[in-house]
């Protein structure tokens, strides 16, 4: 399994990551999802660049050009609601895409003990397309892998990307063992070295749903 780390490099990158951790930065919702979809759109220009293309035959007013066309089908899979301005990076790039949405919750058993449940799924069939799975924190790597999983009731991709903005090391190493790595590539702005007893990535940034969108009850 490839796994493509944007820390290694500074980029902008670098820049929105560290306006999402910054107390003093990410209570602005407005900025926070806009740094979100930032990033969801400088992931989405670095894996269009792994894509297939045709050569196509383009007319301009003054003569004919040919240009290189992405030749896959792209669906877009967003796992709710974090997720939401995160997709919405990508899909200002990838404009022509399908989507796809799942929810997924933590149900809580105890104060640190809890499961992971799929309740809705929205998705085109899947066979033989290319599938971007963004969710903007990989904490332990449960919900992805069950949106995965439910994703596949719709049929077999052809090639998959898994996409976070903020990865633990635990989930990195989840993800490696519970997803073919024949076809997966996995893409982060950064991984941080754990998570804490509630599963929060650590230092991470807090809860990127309240973040962006309001404290739920």
């Amino acid at each position: 399994m490839e796994i493509i780390n944007f820390a290694e490099t500074p980029s902008l990158v670098s820049q929105y990551l560290s306006e999402l951790r910054n107390v003093n930065i990410q209570n602005d919702m407005l900025r926070f999802r806009r740094n979100l979809e930032r990033i969801g759109q400088i992931m989405a220009y670095e894996i269009s660049r792994h894509l297939q293309y045709r050569k196509e035959e383009v007319t301009t007013p003054l003569a004919t050009s040919m240009d290189d066309l992405i030749d896959e089908q792209v669906v877009l899979a967003t796992i709710f609601r974090a997720g939401i301005p995160f997709h919405q990076g990508f899909l200002s790039y990838f404009d022509r895409a399908q989507n796809a949405f799942v929810s997924a919750y933590r149900k809580y058993r105890e104060k640190e003990n809890f499961d992971v449940f799929i309740e809705y799924i929205a998705s085109p069939r899947l066979d033989g397309k290319t599938l971007i799975l963004v969710d903007p924190m990989l904490a332990t790597g449960s919900s992805m892998e069950l949106a995965y999983r439910a994703l596949l009731t719709k049929g077999e991709p052809r090639r998959v990307h898994v996409c976070s903005v903020i990865s633990s090391q635990a989930a990195v190493d989840y993800i490696k063992e519970n997803f073919p790595a024949d076809k997966t590539t996995l893409w982060l702005g950064a991984i941080d070295p754990e998570i804490n007893s509630h599963s929060y990535i650590v230092p991470g940034l807090g809860d990127a749903g309240d973040l962006a969108y309001g404290v739920k009850e």
